[in-house]
């Protein structure tokens, strides 16, 4: 059960709902509760199934390509800390043109609730503490995600724009965090193995 929690955090931190809520709020302002529905549900299922199958495939393809899980734990942990970096100093989340009949795949489950960190993420903690202790957590964090999202219109009238920001703001510094710790653990896995 330990294991999950040690999942659980820095993917919930990875995914951070509630600082992509206002994002997924402006994209499906004014639609129809049976549309929003519909988009709410495509986007939960498009972010389980590539993040699972990325923590599924992903160290295979590692193994076949020949790099070691420290390697991919430094660069995993530098791309960690960029996001991370970015969403702290401009304090934005790339958005891009949707098609409202494809809104809820792209950009919301991929790459707003499934994005780099998290598929980043989930194969570093999978190598550390097991596939099932991963994808459990990932797919609770993605239901969070879901459950949050289904109550945009109350939650953003609560916290407004300056309490999504704040918070997503804290979220990212959490992730900087862990990507200086994967990075530090990664350096020093390279350094035994080089020493023998």
């Amino acid at each position: 059960m330990n294991d999950f929690w040690m999942c659980f955090v820095p993917l919930f931190v990875a995914v951070d709902a509630v600082g992509v809520l206002p994002i997924f709020h402006s994209l499906t302002r004014g639609l129809e509760v049976t549309h929003h529905r519909r988009i709410l549900r495509q986007s939960v299922a498009t972010a389980f199934i590539v993040g699972l199958t990325f923590l599924l495939a992903g160290p295979f393809i590692l193994e076949i390509v020949g790099v070691q899980v420290h390697d991919f734990m430094v660069a995993g942990g530098i791309l960690l800390l960029l996001i991370s970096l970015s969403d702290l100093l401009t304090g934005q989340k790339r958005q891009r043109m949707v098609d409202p009949m494809t809104i809820g795949a792209v950009p919301i489950g991929v790459p707003l609730i499934t994005g780099p960190a998290v598929l980043t993420t989930s194969v570093l903690l999978s190598n550390e503490y097991g596939i099932f202790a991963a994808g459990a957590a990932l797919l609770l964090n993605i239901l969070i995600a879901g459950a949050v999202f289904s109550l945009a219109n109350p939650i953003s009238r609560i916290l407004g724009d300056a309490g999504s920001k704040t918070l997503s703001k804290v979220a990212s510094l959490f992730l900087a965090s862990i990507a200086v710790m994967l990075i530090r653990k990664g350096v020093m896995g390279i350094i035994r193995q080089a020493m023998g």
